[in-house]
């Protein structure tokens, strides 16, 4: 062989090499999206395809509607669980908020349900407060993370005639700050979810004090612990989500984690696929676009300690629990009248609803949650009342998110997940052909906000899984 038939051996056989390479470097956030989603029958590849094909792109469409952009949230609640000791930016970040002339609410106030419990109210109080002062860029901070509260003259005497239709309509679900005067309307279009440099001991202090003090752990040890966590993650959490772990719980503690796993890889994608990238000369405006950089550095198993790949796999769970939501509501979403006074704009959003509702009813391999708390036993209804305890204190450590936009779409993306629970655990039963019926509402009833949350908070689920063919395209 001569040396240049050897030199083109060589040169092929490394290319061959590095080719296999940064495949396998490519696919490792990947390597788990394949296959049967933990916990359920419905394989990855299927939701992929249904999401991508069917249900995001008519999910953008519907959410860019009035109806669903206009999100009704109380961003002045304070944190019932510690001082508020926010960074420097976030405590200056007002948000100057239409009067209450200009956009009228509800005047009476909801009477104080807040547990009396001094406890319960301290216990968040003992690690998060240690030595929690952040530092950084306030400037920066202070501009990505505040609210744009431009609302038109005419969409505000709009809300006049939302507010009437909706108070004669029976309430029979309490919904958080439902009666306060601290409610206020938000354009979501105005603010998307996407990076706002809300970072460090904060932002760590909220998910900490979510999958430490409220999300249910094995009774015995299984060997895992603390993932270290860097001053400049993000939204990173001191969790595990090895399979040991998960395994040595029961089917509603596994459910419930990988619930709030799945929300909580949904947030970091968005952050990610919403980055905002420093103008290249140091001058004027930076550009938002998708950093793989980022997405690796929270997935990628060799990052992550193993853990996210999981994590990414959890998001479809969360996904397919919601899905099922929507799916057990048809019945009753289909009776809604999405009324905002346009009568033209209410007939073809209720046909694009009835539309979408079909593809969520027609699909065949829902989750099931006939399987969760099937034996009537004391120890049984003691955990589903530690669900719901535990979850509800979840919804309350959003007012302690020292982010605006970040506690927006926390409180949104919370408050959907728990309609969605609350359609789960409600209706003619729990198997897994069991719906919520419109005509029964003096024992089902869904408020505007509760639907406005379920499908925004369903519909960044869809984007996220959406996200993930740009950055698996991006890494090969």
């Amino acid at each position: 062989m001569n040396r240049f038939a050897l030199g083109l051996l060589l040169f092929s056989l490394a290319s061959i090499a590095s080719a296999k390479w940064n495949g396998d470097v490519a696919d490792r956030c990947f390597c788990k999206l394949s296959g049967e989603v933990d916990d359920c029958s419905c394989k990855v590849e299927t939701l992929d395809s249904l999401n991508n094909n069917q249900i995001y792109p008519r999910l953008k469409s519907l959410l860019a509607r009035n109806y669903f952009r206009y999100f009704k949230v109380n961003l002045k609640k304070q944190c019932p669980f510690w001082s508020d000791d926010s960074r420097c930016a976030l405590k200056d970040c007002h948000v100057d908020i239409c009067q209450k002339d200009e956009v009228p609410i509800k005047t009476e106030k909801q009477p104080d349900n807040e547990s009396n419990n001094q406890h319960e109210k301290n216990k968040y109080t003992m690690e998060s407060n240690k030595g929690e002062q952040g530092g950084g860029d306030c400037t920066e901070e202070r501009q990505l993370s505040a609210l744009d509260t431009t609302i038109s003259d005419e969409k505000k005497a709009e809300f006049q005639s939302w507010r009437e239709h909706d108070e004669s309509l029976p309430m029979f679900c309490e919904v958080d700050d439902e009666h306060s005067n601290d409610l206020e309307y938000v354009d979501l279009l105005l603010n998307p979810e996407r990076y706002t440099g809300y970072k460090g001991l904060s932002p760590r202090r909220i998910w900490r004090s979510i999958y430490e003090e409220n999300c249910f752990k094995p009774e015995k040890s299984v060997g895992y612990g603390p993932e270290p966590i860097t001053e400049a993650d993000n939204y990173d959490s001191a969790t595990s989500s090895s399979a040991a772990f998960l395994e040595a719980m029961c089917l509603e503690k596994r459910v419930f984690y990988r619930l709030i796993s799945g929300l909580h890889t949904s947030i970091n994608i968005h952050l990610c696929d919403q980055y905002l990238f420093p103008a290249k000369n140091g001058f004027g405006p930076g550009t938002w676009g998708h950093n793989l950089k980022e997405f690796q550095r929270r997935f990628d198993p060799e990052k992550t300690d193993d853990h996210g790949p999981q994590r990414l796999k959890n998001l479809y769970f969360t996904y397919l629990v919601e899905l099922r939501a929507l799916s057990k509501a048809v019945p009753y979403l289909e009776e809604e009248v999405f009324y905002t006074g346009d009568a033209q704009e209410d007939a073809d959003l209720k046909e694009g609803v009835k539309d979408f509702l079909a593809i969520v009813k027609n699909f065949p391999d829902h989750f099931d949650e006939s399987q969760l708390f099937k034996v009537n036993s004391q120890e049984m209804l003691q955990l589903k009342s530690e669900f719901v305890h535990h979850f509800r204190n979840i919804s309350r450590i959003m007012d302690c998110v020292g982010c605006d936009k970040c506690k927006l779409w926390g409180k949104l993306q919370v408050l959907g997940m728990g309609t969605a629970l609350k359609v789960l655990f409600s209706g003619d039963s729990m198997a897994g052909d069991s719906t919520v019926n419109a005509s029964l509402k003096s024992d089902f009833q869904l408020t505007r906000t509760e639907i406005v949350a379920l499908f925004n908070a369903f519909g960044r689920l869809s984007s996220s899984i959406h996200a993930l063919e740009t950055f698996r395209a991006l890494a090969r």
